[in-house]
């Protein structure tokens, strides 16, 4: 008689817990977690003080939304990118495939580590930007609403999220991370500005980087990058950058599924 053994601990479930040691378990992500904390809090502080003596005034969520495109991000681009890519580079991915043999289970662990870390990393960090900004303008500059302050730190929570989802579907695509950054790079600022240039201003909107942005701006109210109001709600922004983020992800997954690691 065969006595039959059931594992247990596997599956999706097992997957995840994983990929969340994994995450967490490197210096990488503290390292990038830190830096972005770092930009943000030196772009408040400097942004907060021109208030004080400058003549373009601003408020605090409009600055920590400043701080989060056009510095905090390129933080979690590179966090994002290294959670796919440093595998390859270290020989790691064969361990994993190797124990994770189902490679879209790989792809959506990987993802579901992502998603609740970066939007709570988002979220918390656009706080901490309007609370420094408006301690360090003492009344100086606008003044932020709380419908204003809650857009900017959710949209900022999701834009993250769906940023980093961006970044490890092109990474499972080009396992490198030099080219994902830079094609995540390209994407997020370069295009735009170049479809702008050739008579497609209407277009720029539905890019990720824009659309992350006017996600986070109260809808009908101009964000602080192009300086227009968004042609859609901040939810439907978010709906954009989850299209690009789900196109990725599937071309990603699909070279993984193909190539050998």
């Amino acid at each position: 008689m065969t006595a039959r053994v059931e594992a247990s601990g596997g599956g999706l479930p097992g997957a995840v817990a994983a990929e969340w040691t994994k995450f967490w378990s490197v210096r990488a992500t503290w390292w990038c977690l830190a830096a972005g904390t770092a930009l943000m809090l030196g772009y408040g502080t400097l942004s907060a003080i021109a208030q004080r003596i400058g003549d373009q005034p601003q408020s605090a969520h409009t600055i920590a939304l400043g701080g989060g495109f056009y510095l905090t991000q390129f933080a979690v681009i590179a966090l994002a990118t290294l959670f796919v890519t440093s595998e390859y580079a270290a020989g790691g991915i064969r361990s994993t495939l190797l124990w994770t043999p189902i490679r879209s289970r790989v792809v959506l662990a990987k993802a579901a580590v992502l998603v609740p870390a970066l939007f709570a990393y988002g979220v918390l960090l656009s706080c901490v930007g309007m609370a420094l900004a408006s301690a360090v303008m003492n009344g100086h500059g606008r003044p932020t609403s709380f419908e204003a302050g809650f857009t900017t730190a959710s949209g900022m929570g999701g834009y993250f999220a769906l940023l980093g989802l961006l970044c490890t579907g092109i990474g499972w695509a080009l396992r490198s991370a030099a080219g994902t950054v830079v094609s995540v790079f390209v994407l997020l600022v370069p295009v735009p500005l170049i479809v702008a240039s050739v008579g497609a201003p209407e277009a720029v909107p539905y890019f990720p980087g824009m659309a992350g942005v006017n996600a986070m701006v109260q809808a009908g109210k101009p964000n602080p990058i192009t300086m227009t109001a968004a042609p859609y709600a901040p939810w439907i922004g978010l709906l954009i950058c989850a299209a690009w983020a789900a196109t990725a992800l599937v071309a990603g997954g699909a070279v993984l599924r193909r190539r050998d690691a």
